[in-house]
This record gives C-alpha cells, structure tokens and sequence, in this order.
C-alpha cells in the first residue's frame, strides 16, 4: 500500500506544475441539499481533471531515473489520463503515445494531440484499449504507464486530499467517483491517516460497477462490458493495487444511474456556475439521488465532493441543458 509520506513526497515533486484548485461552497446547492457541502474543482487543473496530478508525478519519477534519451511513453485512457500523460511528456520532453477507446470524446482526442501526443483509437471500452497499448509498448520498446494500478500515479492522486485537508481540517464525509481507482485509493490512504473519522463514499456509474460487484466478490473481477455516459469512470476491472485500497479503507460504494449524473451536471452548470463532464459529477449525483447520508464517523462536518473534471463535448452539454 501506498503511504502519507510518499504522496506528500509526490505533492512536493509536483508542486511547480500543478493547479491547486478551489475547494468552494455553492449556497444554492447546500439549499438544495439541506446541508454543507463544498466541491473539490478538480476541472479548474491543467488538462481540466485531476489526471494530470498521477501522471506528472510517475513521468518525473521515471525521467528522474531513466532520462529522457530514448524514452517513449505508452498508455491507455478513456480521455483524461491520456491529458495528463501527454501534458507531462511535453513539459518532460518525452514522446507519448496514448490509446483511447473509438468512443473516446472527441474533446479528449483534440486535447491530446494539441498537447503534442500520438493518438491511436483502438476498442470500444477502456479495457480494450488497454491490452492493446501493452502490446505497442512491448512491440516498441516503450514505456507502459498505467492510468490508475501504479503506486506513483495513486499518489500523485493522494495530493487532492492533501489540499482538501488543508482548506477543511475536518470534513464529515468525502465522496468521489471510481473508475479503476487512483484516485480513490490515493485520497483515502491520505485521510485515514489525517482524518480517520471521515467517511469514505465512492462513486461508480450503474453500467460501470466494476468495483461495486469486486468488494461483494471478495476480488478483483472484470465485469462482461460497460455502459455509461460518464467515459471517465467506465472500466470492466479495477486494479489489483487500488481495489486493495479501496476494499480496506473506503466505507462504502454506491452506484448512480446515467439519468442522476445527468441531472447533476444540470445542477451543477445552472445553479453553481460548475461546468462538469459526467464522470466529474458522478459524486454530487449520488448526493443529489441521497444516495450518501450520514455514515456515522464525523456528521456534523460538512460533505466534500470531488468534481474529478471538466472536459465535457460542447454536443453533450447543450444536449443537458435542454432536458427539462
């Protein structure tokens, strides 16, 4: 497992690069709720998500190691790791290649290759995309860099609940969407440590349960295919390194449907001046459908969700905001 001292570690190495994004109270959204809430704005980060945070800190400890002479970068994402991996290998001066599923957004695929990366469509899910990239790297003699199942990118991750901490010494519960899991791994070996009483909410979508139907199983399992209008958190398996993170210090998964996250970035856009992309408002959806409570631990402290991104196509958003 991951430890504090090395995501504090990864927040000093990436310190110089990143955003240290607002933690901000929307008064119409507690209204709504009933209750404090402040949103983590992980889409104000460079590349519009938190990506960017894992995949700077695991370029820069591998350039550290390695240098740059010769060095190509191989990896896999539905969109927003594919961002930070090809933002991190231009400030590195490293070559990327990045792997995205054909229904990847189009905002993803114009992104990465302005940031200066090759971009390859390959599969229908993550998954695919995935076992496709591991094969280029070895065929090339690349670099394969995982989008979640690494330490060095769970860490870099770690660095949002490092912030958090240090705007809201003490938050009640923490809620946050899961695709593979960095992120949630990462942020809770950081507030078990600081916050122990803090509850621990991950968020997945009903077509992507990946790690919803792993912690009822007792392991890792990869489900059959996955269906979501949140791309961001649609993946068939967690990974071996984040699900034993999650299994032992998350209290709890819960699932939202594509309607709920839907209406949550409706919320979001209209009444907090907060333009997510669907997996970005996974964990406000879950609070929106009640579907998070008060889990015992610390309730009188107010409730954190993380707005994990903002790269949402133009097509999308206009569609949102013209349902009723």
């Amino acid at each position: 497992m991951v430890t504090l001292d090395e995501v504090r570690q990864a927040r000093d190495r990436i310190r110089e690069q990143v955003v240290r994004t607002p933690l901000v109270s929307p008064e119409a959204l507690e209204k709504r709720l009933g209750m404090p809430v402040a949103l983590k704005l992980e889409n104000f980060q460079r590349t519009g998500a938190f990506k960017f945070r894992g995949a700077l800190n695991c370029v820069l400890r591998l350039v550290a190691a390695r240098g740059t002479s010769g060095l190509h970068l191989v990896t896999a994402s539905s969109g927003n790791h594919a961002l930070g991996m090809s933002l991190a290998g231009r400030l590195a001066g490293v070559a990327v290649t990045v792997v995205m599923p054909e229904g990847a957004p189009l905002v993803k695929q114009e992104k990465a290759r302005a940031y200066g990366a090759r971009v390859i469509l390959h599969g229908e899910a993550y998954d695919d995309a995935q076992v496709y990239a591991r094969r280029l790297a070895d065929e090339a003699g690349a670099v394969y860099i995982p989008s979640f199942n690494h330490p060095d990118i769970m860490t870099g991750q770690g660095t949002v609940a490092l912030e958090v901490l240090e705007d809201l010494a003490e938050p009640g519960t923490v809620v946050f969407p899961i695709g593979g899991g960095g992120l949630a791994a990462g942020m809770a070996v950081v507030l078990r440590a600081l916050s122990p009483l803090t509850v621990l909410v991950g968020v997945q979508a009903e077509g992507a349960a990946s790690t919803k139907v792993s912690l009822e199983r007792g392991e890792p399992v990869e489900l059959e295919s996955v269906r979501t209008v949140a791309d961001g958190i649609a993946v068939r398996r967690p990974g071996d390194l984040t699900f034993a993170v999650v299994r032992e210090l998350v209290n709890r998964v819960v699932t939202v449907s594509d309607d709920e996250i839907l209406a949550a970035m409706r919320v979001l856009v209209t009444e907090a001046s907060v333009v997510p992309e669907p997996a970005g408002a996974a964990a406000v959806a879950a609070l929106l459908a009640g579907k998070v409570g008060r889990l015992g631990g610390r309730p009188e402290g107010p409730v954190v969700a993380v707005v994990t991104g903002g790269n949402v196509d133009a097509d999308l958003l206009r569609r949102v905001l013209e349902c009723p």
